[in-house]
């Protein structure tokens, strides 16, 4: 079994402990922030193991590297405190098994872009900007065989995560990749961020989307026309795994011409969807969830947004029509930037 590498030493080390002391959906004080901390690597008994959201920000936040939220992913597996409902972990874990046989595997001599479970999204990396780059899989029966698993972290099952993710890298190294594009954030945060943290050996470069939808329109860029919309940007928790690619957001979003508004919950301050939330079996979580969509929403409307910005699916299923009832456009972001290259994705109107 993978072992995750948790150095205790780096917390007592900490001169700010803002893993936990910046936390928006718990209040804690810096100093009880540091004892919370240390009792979750001693294995002890703590508040933070029952109320954590698992929105992964103390993952950005911890200055040490030293991986907060997979320690407490791990200590609420070990304790019996996962945040949501068995029936949701039974249900979720059995989702996630490949199955229907083994994917017929093709060796890519070059880069592919990994959909993970997100087969069905196929047509959200069309046009262009994806020319020439084969996709794993395209195939919604064999899809999980290349789920980087990282959701269960949600879950509190980081025993799930450690036994079938090598099978998962198995899997995506049968195509001989040069890089592999992860359509994810979560996946990225898997290869990048997750495996080392535990000793899992990724033999392959992951790349993350926005990274690549980058290079992409810089080699395209004659083609681009300035989309001149206001636009918001989602971020999805898993981006908090790969903070240094956020930038990336910005990037594209000046080289495209759309306008970024300001707001409130943006960057690190960003709200996530509260899709997990909802979920929970804390009691009041389907209130705090509606609450904070509808912070989040509003603060969007607030600042001129026409268009909200997404990567994650589960990020889009849970706020576009919460966004679209305020009138503001959901949007994935490769459609956004295929749209700045005169392309029209399946069922867009054109930006006035």
């Amino acid at each position: 079994m993978y072992d995750l590498a948790f150095d205790e030493k780096k917390c007592l080390a900490c001169p700010d402990p803002v893993c936990l002391a910046r936390c928006r959906y718990m209040s804690i004080g810096q100093e009880e922030a540091r004892q919370e901390i240390l009792k979750i690597a001693r294995g002890e008994n703590s508040f933070v193991l029952r109320d954590c959201v698992t929105c992964y920000a103390c993952e950005e936040y911890c200055p040490m590297g030293n991986h907060p939220l997979f320690l407490i992913a791990e200590r609420q597996e070990a304790s019996g405190l996962a945040p949501v409902p068995d029936p949701l972990i039974r249900r979720a874990v059995n989702l996630g098994v490949p199955f229907r046989g083994e994917p017929v595997v093709e060796e890519a001599g070059g880069d592919v872009i990994n959909m993970a479970a997100f087969s069905e999204l196929s047509c959200l990396v069309q046009g262009k900007l994806f020319e020439g780059m084969p996709l794993i899989s395209d195939d919604g029966r064999k899809m999980f065989h290349y789920f980087c698993q990282l959701m269960y972290l949600h879950y509190a099952r980081t025993s799930v995560i450690k036994e079938r993710l090598p099978g998962v890298i198995a899997t995506i190294m049968k195509h001989k990749p040069a890089r592999v594009v992860c359509f994810h954030d979560e996946c990225y945060g898997a290869y990048s961020s997750y495996c080392p943290s535990v000793g899992i050996e990724v033999p392959f470069t992951p790349v993350h989307f926005y990274e690549f939808l980058y290079e992409r329109l810089l080699e395209l860029k004659e083609m681009i026309r300035p989309i001149g919309s206001r636009v918001a940007y989602q971020r999805p928790c898993s981006s908090r795994l790969s903070p240094d690619k956020h930038r990336y957001v910005g990037e594209i979003f000046r080289l495209i011409g759309a306008r970024e508004v300001e707001r409130e919950f943006t960057g690190e301050n960003a709200l996530c969807c509260a899709g997990t939330i909802q979920g929970q079996k804390r009691p009041g979580s389907r209130k705090r969830a509606v609450e904070l969509q509808r912070k989040n929403v509003e603060d969007m409307k607030r600042a001129g947004a026409e268009i909200c910005v997404f990567n994650c699916p589960a990020c889009f299923q849970t706020l576009s029509g919460l966004v679209a009832r305020e009138g503001i456009r959901p949007v994935h972001m490769s459609d956004l930037c295929r749209v700045a290259i005169g392309e029209r994705p399946k069922g867009w109107e054109a930006i006035e």
